[in-house]
């Protein structure tokens, strides 16, 4: 990457966080090819919020409530939901998550993480998994931030049909298809 000038590093600055807020200061500083200590003045000069208030700004406008299981059932923690429509939610990859001897995370995280998410966005008392079709695209390493996004394709005849995309650093690592039974008649989309 070519040395940017101020002006054009502060606009890619803003450019990355806006297509993905949680990157750190060690990301922006690694993909600007600058030190971490510029990347924070220049987020001074922008009045761009450190990591964890723009996490906090996130979940502020989360709007809807989960009512198929209680949040704290969820794996990862959900920063946006709008049921029936979309859900957020980021997973950090801690030692607990991983194999030992490789510190490679196990597959059921990412899965446990998309799935709970589906059952979450779902507008319900009961969201059951019926199906899915998951494909596990590159590893997720100690210490990655998973954020997974589920949307609802469609919701008739009490089937929901949800497409869920985890992504590491915007790399997608994960992704999945799944088929979700709910009892109410309240369907959304045709």
């Amino acid at each position: 990457m070519k040395k940017l000038n101020k002006k054009e590093r502060q606009a890619l600055l803003n450019q990355r966080l806006n297509d993905d807020p949680f990157l750190t200061d060690e990301d922006l500083s690694r993909d600007l090819n600058v030190s971490i200590q510029t990347i924070r003045l220049d987020r001074l000069e922008q009045n761009i919020p450190e990591l964890r208030e723009r996490i906090k700004d996130v979940a502020v406008k989360q709007r809807d409530e989960v009512r198929a299981l209680p949040l704290d059932e969820i794996i990862g923690e959900v920063i946006d939901l709008q049921l029936d429509h979309s859900a957020i939610s980021l997973l950090d990859i801690k030692d607990e998550h991983v194999f030992y001897r490789n510190k490679i995370a196990r597959g059921h995280y990412l899965f446990a993480q998309a799935n709970s998410l589906c059952v979450a966005v779902i507008n319900d008392e009961l969201a059951l998994t019926t199906k899915s079709e998951v494909q596990f695209k590159k590893p997720v390493k100690l210490g990655d931030r998973v954020v997974t996004k589920a949307t609802v394709l469609s919701k008739k005849h009490k089937r929901a049909k949800i497409e869920v995309v985890s992504t590491v650093k915007q790399t997608v690592v994960f992704t999945g298809l799944f088929e979700m039974y709910y009892t109410s008649e309240g369907d959304t989309n045709d």
